[in-house]
């Protein structure tokens, strides 16, 4: 949970400039995953044509007893750039869980507020007349179903409901979240890579004491940061570190590394989109790898370590910042790779047995990127 000074005091309305913002902060937030927000960004503005703005309210605005259901994308967004959906996944996967529950969903939320799955229920909230709650599941995007706080607080993923393009939809009830993940993934592999996911419904009070709070107006914030700097003609990324420190979520930002990219490794694997990639500085005397599975995992700087899971890695394009997701990186792309220090709540001891280095493999501690980082001065 995060201090009361960000939630919401009332009702946001989301219209075509904010969905943009919103898409911009997202994209940033994903850490190079969550899945490129450009399609999700069209069917939010088709949407948008159809019934009017999306409403976001805060959590107190919530009753205790309300059904929340978190819902997004499982799969490789390696994926996702060519099986595009239906649009009617996230609806038909929560009307079949309130057939379940035997009862009225009555918000719903970002199970990451990363790239695309930052949007991803706005359509359903719109379709089934009920708001999104300004909050999510991770303070950013990561690759497993388990790494969401939820599951970090003890929380059940099921009832869990998996749909597809193509109409099918699975069931999946376990009493292990992360059997809950293996399932999912497989099932999502089967079905051809990419599914949507709706899992850990909660209650009001499960939400109120366990979401990270303020999550979409921060990145709507951080995204209007970089619109607003780019029509002044200003430094995007000067703007959008201001608003990352303003939300009060990601307090420490910076550039770890300007150049190009001279070499990338990638390939779809069990679900994931896997590999590293090598930046050059542009005088040659430098020189970053970073580690991906979906989303950015580790940098090293001439060989050091800079920056690492759970705070966010983002490449982003050194002119327009706009964030480049792991699955458009590509060779020769100029770039700046920007760091961001994780939410509180994902550093705690607890957290980082799910989503600190070790969780990911590497047999090191966590430590936090502001004691680390080698920040670029602009």
């Amino acid at each position: 949970m995060q201090p009361d000074d960000t939630l919401l005091s009332g009702p946001m309305l989301l219209d075509r400039e904010a969905i943009g913002d919103l898409a911009l902060g997202a994209a940033f937030l994903g850490s190079g995953g969550g899945g490129d927000p450009y399609y999700a960004t069209l069917l939010a503005e088709a949407e948008l044509e159809r019934r009017g703005p999306f409403e976001v309210i805060g959590l107190d605005a919530l009753p205790d007893d309300a059904l929340v259901v978190p819902c997004g994308w499982i799969g490789a967004p390696t994926v996702s750039v060519e099986k595009l959906p239906n649009g009617r996944e996230a609806v038909d996967g929560l009307r079949r869980l309130e057939q379940i529950m035997g009862r009225r969903i009555d918000a719903v939320i970002p199970i990451e507020i990363g790239g695309s799955n930052g949007l991803a229920p706005l359509f359903a909230a719109a379709r089934l007349g009920i708001p999104v709650l300004d909050c999510d599941g991770m303070g950013r995007a990561f690759p497993e179903s388990q790494m969401a706080i939820f599951n970090i607080r003890g929380l059940s993923a099921c009832p869990s409901i998996l749909t597809d393009a193509a109409g099918s939809l699975s069931l999946i009830e376990t009493g292990d979240n992360l059997a809950h993940e293996r399932l999912a993934r497989a099932l999502s592999v089967a079905v051809g890579g990419i599914a949507h996911l709706v899992e850990y419904p909660l209650s009001g009070r499960e939400a109120k004491d366990h979401a990270i709070h303020g999550t979409i107006t921060a990145a709507r914030d951080v995204g209007a940061a970089i619109r607003k700097a780019r029509a002044a003609s200003g430094d995007p990324f000067a703007a959008m570190f201001a608003a990352l420190e303003r939300t009060g979520l990601y307090p420490h930002a910076g550039v770890l590394f300007d150049g190009k990219i001279t070499d990338i490794e990638r390939e779809t694997k069990d679900g994931f989109s896997v590999g590293r990639v090598v930046f050059e500085s542009f005088d040659g005397a430098n020189r970053m790898e970073l580690d991906f599975q979906n989303e950015n995992l580790m940098a090293r700087r001439d060989g050091k370590v800079v920056a690492m899971v759970p705070d966010i890695l983002t490449v982003m394009d050194r002119e327009t910042a706009d964030s480049i997701t792991t699955e458009r990186l590509k060779y020769g792309q100029r770039v700046k790779v920007v760091g961001a220090a994780a939410p509180a709540i994902l550093r705690e001891d607890r957290a980082l047995r799910f989503v600190g280095p070790r969780a990911f493999g590497y047999a090191q501690d966590y430590v936090p990127i502001e004691e680390i980082a080698a920040w670029l001065k602009p």
